[in-house]
């Protein structure tokens, strides 16, 4: 696996990677505010693509590089790549990239509730990562639950 910044020739297959959670998040993949977005953050060099090899994209990720608060904005591993290491990985390359500055890392997941929760098993994820749970954020577009998770990097 190869982590890189994201690049044009990687936007279809970020959208492919949202349309395999939509069910979770809600409509993405043919939303103009997400492509906008994607683009953004590719122009901004703030996003990031694991790929095999040959460049087949395993999983994408999209940063808030704005200190002292640093987002992880958006992050999907394709489902046949799950439970491998690559959000890991792009969680962790993103940060040491990323943060110029000690600072805080956010990112906004499924609420305790929320049907994706277990499946996804994000919540534990970002546990793994040292992120802890704090306050709950506004409901995400489908109506589910969704809760910040915060970690401290020095």
């Amino acid at each position: 696996m190869i982590v890189r910044l994201a690049a044009e020739q990687d936007v279809h297959g970020f959208i492919d990677l949202a349309g395999q959670v939509e069910h979770w998040f809600g409509p993405m993949a043919g939303e103009p505010g997400f492509h906008a977005a994607l683009r953004k953050h590719i122009r901004r060099a703030t996003a990031l693509v694991a790929v095999t090899r040959d460049d087949e994209l395993l999983g994408g990720l999209l940063f808030g590089a704005t200190p002292p608060v640093y987002h992880v904005r958006w992050l999907v591993v394709c489902e046949q790549a799950r439970g491998q290491g690559i959000g890991r990985v792009l969680v962790t390359e993103a940060i040491r990239r990323f943060m110029t500055d000690p600072g805080i890392v956010e990112v906004v997941t499924f609420g305790a509730d929320h049907p994706g929760a277990a499946a996804s098993g994000a919540r534990v994820f970002y546990e793994r990562l040292g992120f802890t749970a704090a306050e709950v954020a506004p409901a995400g577009l489908e109506g589910g639950s969704r809760q910040v998770y915060r970690k401290t990097v020095t």
